[in-house]
């Protein structure tokens, strides 16, 4: 196997089981007859933390875990990846992201047949704004999305990898940052802040056989694509005017 696709399968099956948990904890906590069912917000947030965790823990030694089109895109914008690798990063991440909420809906499928409201089932999947209103839920993806890419590009310098030893402490602190995002900033939007969490599982939930499933919500589907990027290549360009 050749090096870059060792590297694009890593980042495909740290993808896979960063959806898998983070899509799974959704259902768990939202469709009907599940032992979490209400477990409510904290939960979630929590729970992606430790998706993110594992999925880093898992790509990290092959790939650099970025597990997102944003963090990829964003670290070539900043020198500290080859352009040429960025387009297979991000095919594998929307496969793993895929692969990952279709193993969710196979994994709750009893779940999904047992619950009516097709908002619910698409809410396991990928993101829609608590209320709908485009310039403010591509602002709060914005915010959200280059905050996660400047923190991680922070961790990396020498004064805090030095001083606080964040290359020591591997996936922790990233766990916190998404804990924290989703805690603070999370109740707009959902926090999507990554296209293979979001749009690699809406076409997922657009093309499996789910019981009265209802619509995909393609017309705000891209914001939680678009903004991302644009927030993380903002991030880049910031930590390079800073440093």
């Amino acid at each position: 196997m050749s090096p870059l696709l060792t590297k694009c399968f890593f980042e495909f099956l740290g993808t896979l089981v960063l959806i898998l948990l983070g899509d799974g904890v959704c259902a768990s906590t939202s469709l009907n007859k599940s032992k979490g069912q209400g477990g409510g917000w904290v939960v979630i947030t929590l729970a992606w933390g430790f998706a993110v965790m594992c999925g880093v823990f898992i790509a990290g030694p092959y790939s650099g875990a970025h597990l997102n089109p944003a963090v990829t895109l964003s670290l070539a914008i900043a020198g500290k990846f080859a352009w040429a690798e960025v387009a297979p990063y991000i095919v594998a991440q929307m496969l793993g992201g895929f692969c990952g909420a279709a193993l969710v809906w196979q994994f709750y499928k009893d779940h999904y047949d047992a619950t009516d409201d097709p908002a619910t089932k698409l809410g396991t999947f990928c993101t829609m704004p608590a209320i709908p209103n485009k310039a403010r839920n591509f602002f709060c993806e914005f915010v959200g999305s280059w905050l996660l890419v400047f923190v991680i590009m922070m961790f990396s310098t020498p004064e805090n990898t030095a001083t606080v030893g964040m290359g020591a402490m591997g996936a922790f602190p990233v766990t916190c940052l998404i804990m924290a995002i989703g805690m603070s900033l999370g109740g707009a939007t959902g926090y999507a802040i990554n296209p293979a969490r979001d749009l690699a599982p809406r076409i997922a939930h657009a093309l499996l056989p789910i019981k009265g499933k209802g619509g995909s919500g393609w017309s705000y589907s891209w914001i939680p694509a678009v903004a991302p990027l644009a927030g993380g290549a903002f991030a880049a360009l910031c930590f390079i005017l800073i440093f």
